[in-house]
């Protein structure tokens, strides 16, 4: 029997599939060999299954969002057990898109206008806190804890004020900073809040998701996250009213919510009315915020269903690296040097880095001792911005401290962290131990 024109495209597509994963199988880089390759504080783990998932995704020929993104969105809420996930181009899109949702006009009296203050750490992201000042709103700096690099809640508590609207915090480095009582605050005070879960996926408090406590959370699919999409992100709410902002935002500011090549799906295209528009405008072409275009795009989207399935095993052993290096770090006395990095109490972390604060009177130095650790081979990382403020971009920036952000300080001048992604094991933790262990001999006289 002759077979079918869709007989044989789906035989061709099967095909051209199975040699995409032979050549990718064929091709696999082999694992990181200590002290002959570089160690990086961070990378992303592929598999001919990742390949497959992204020729398979080409030969759609479609450009832009469809049926991989909506598929993915649908296994992200799921696991973030969030009703509601918007796929966008980064964790940065998707910082600007939550801080942005909440100025929408539709929030009423509680939206948060020019001059709304926003309460954050300088310890972080830069684009966790961007945002706040994109829109016009004014940061509002608290201290953290040395052990968790994580807001001092208390000071936080203290810098709510008049013109406090929200707060925007990530979870520090895979560590949950005490979501529980920050969101109690928020709720008590009617404060939004934002979690920016973008190093801390599959991070629990409580048996809970990072993500579960906030207005909205966001996440991101760089390389060197838990998962990868190469450029990606995400927001994430479980309220409707707040994802059809976020789609807003993201897609132009159009009012509509018709998916791309889809039209009149309210039945209502042509009836909406709008005060200063003509009574039967296109309500596609109705624009109710002042929005970009930050879509991502099937090819993304298609490798992120297949990272997300391997979620559960990068996150499991991010983990026992880091468990085997506090535990190597205590027996090997280097914990005299180091303050070492502490769960959040009632929290189960999903680790992104190794972060490694120097004591104060500890002789050892960071510069170096991360030019000893690079002589190795092994890659570090400082803690992002270190103090935001005295970054040059945020000079003139117009803000409130509270406190003397010494914590902050300190871990700008003396805190670096070392990788824990997958793509390294116990052999990788052994050398990284041995190193430290090393430096310590060398570099103390």
């Amino acid at each position: 029997m002759d077979e079918t024109a869709e007989t044989k495209e789906q035989r061709l597509r099967s095909e051209a599939l199975a040699a995409v994963e032979a050549y990718a199988a064929a091709t696999a880089k082999p694992a990181l060999r200590p002290g002959v390759d570089g160690l990086p504080a961070s990378g992303k783990v592929l598999d001919p299954a990742d390949v497959v998932a992204l020729v398979d995704a080409a030969l759609d020929q479609w450009l832009t969002a469809g049926r991989f993104t909506e598929a993915f969105e649908k296994d992200l809420g799921a696991f973030f057990g969030l009703r509601h996930a918007r796929m966008t181009v980064s964790g940065s899109a998707a910082n600007l898109l939550a801080l942005s949702a909440l100025t929408s006009p539709r929030l009423g009296e509680r939206r948060l206008a020019p001059g709304s203050e926003v309460i954050t750490v300088a310890a972080g992201f830069p684009t966790t806190v961007t945002p706040i000042v994109q829109n016009r709103c004014v940061p509002v700096f608290v201290d953290v804890d040395l052990d968790t690099a994580n807001v001092d809640v208390d000071a936080l508590e203290r810098a709510i004020g008049p013109k406090t609207r929200a707060i925007s915090l990530a979870h520090t480095l895979g560590n949950p900073f005490d979501v529980s009582r920050v969101a109690a605050l928020a709720k008590d005070r009617g404060l939004y809040l934002i979690e920016d879960c973008c190093d801390a996926l599959g991070a629990t408090v409580g048996g809970r998701h990072v993500g579960q406590f906030g207005d909205l959370a966001t996440v991101s699919f760089y390389p060197a996250h838990h998962i990868t999409t190469g450029e990606g992100g995400a927001v994430l709410t479980d309220r409707r009213s707040m994802a059809v902002l976020v789609e807003s935002f993201r897609d132009w500011g159009r009012d509509c919510w018709c998916a791309p090549a889809a039209e009149n799906t309210c039945g209502n295209r042509f009836n909406c009315r709008f005060e200063t528009l003509p009574p039967d405008y296109d309500h596609k072409y109705v624009y109710s915020h002042l929005g970009y275009n930050l879509k991502a795009t099937d090819l993304q989207a298609s490798l992120g269903i297949s990272q997300l399935a391997k979620a559960p095993g990068f996150i499991a052993r991010r983990r026992a690296n880091h468990a085997a290096l506090i535990a190597g770090m205590e027996s090997l006395g280097l914990d005299e040097h180091f303050v070492l990095p502490r769960a959040t109490p009632g929290t189960e972390p999903s680790w992104f880095g190794f972060l490694l604060a120097l004591r104060d009177g500890s002789p050892l130095q960071r510069r170096p001792l991360i030019e000893f650790l690079t002589a190795r081979k092994i890659g570090t990382r400082f803690l992002f911005g270190g103090n935001l403020l005295r970054q040059p971009a945020f000079q003139g920036v117009e803000h409130r401290v509270v406190g003397d952000l010494a914590r902050t300080d300190k871990l700008m001048r003396d805190a670096f962290w070392i990788g824990v992604w997958p793509g390294l094991g116990q052999s990788h933790v052994d050398y990284f131990l041995e190193a430290l262990a090393d430096a310590r001999k060398e570099l103390i006289r």
